[in-house]
């Protein structure tokens, strides 16, 4: 199913090992045809995060992925939730209130290649960059031992 959906090249015995030491999976079947899947990390009581959400494009637009967010976020009710996504999908979180953040930092083990791809693709703001509301403020310009 990820690697239909380009979201990992992974073996299948490597996926399978992910999602059954995840703390919260959803699974569509179309008869015997994995269709969706989505899965999520958590300590169980405070911090989970959301990964490797995917669902045929054909079975899109039916409300079916709705559901499956919908799903995964009651198996972390009462927990503060990160999610990991597209670009391209990010409009589509906020209508389930997920809220960008400006503070949320990324440090993956992956290749020059990979990473290039993911930073022109839109997933790294700039290197250096800061928001506008950033740049007057003592507190964004680093810790007070760099500046001897």
């Amino acid at each position: 199913m990820l690697k239909r959906s380009q979201l990992s090249d992974h073996t299948a015995e490597e996926q399978k090992f992910v999602f059954e030491n995840s703390y919260g999976v959803v699974f569509v079947y179309d008869d015997e045809k994995i269709v969706g899947v989505a899965r999520a990390l958590s300590d169980g009581l405070m911090q989970a995060a959301i990964y490797n959400v995917a669902l045929d494009e054909e079975y899109q637009g039916h409300g079916i992925g709705r559901e499956m967010i919908n799903r995964l976020v009651a198996q972390l009710k009462g927990q503060n939730i990160i999610l990991y996504t597209h670009p391209q999908t990010v409009l589509m979180y906020e209508k389930f209130g997920f809220r960008r953040a400006k503070t949320a930092l990324e440090l993956f083990d992956a290749g020059e290649e990979e990473l290039k791809w993911m930073d022109d693709t839109g997933f790294f703001l700039p290197e250096g960059f800061r928001f506008c509301d950033e740049y007057k403020r003592e507190d964004m310009k680093g810790p007070k031992w760099q500046s001897k």
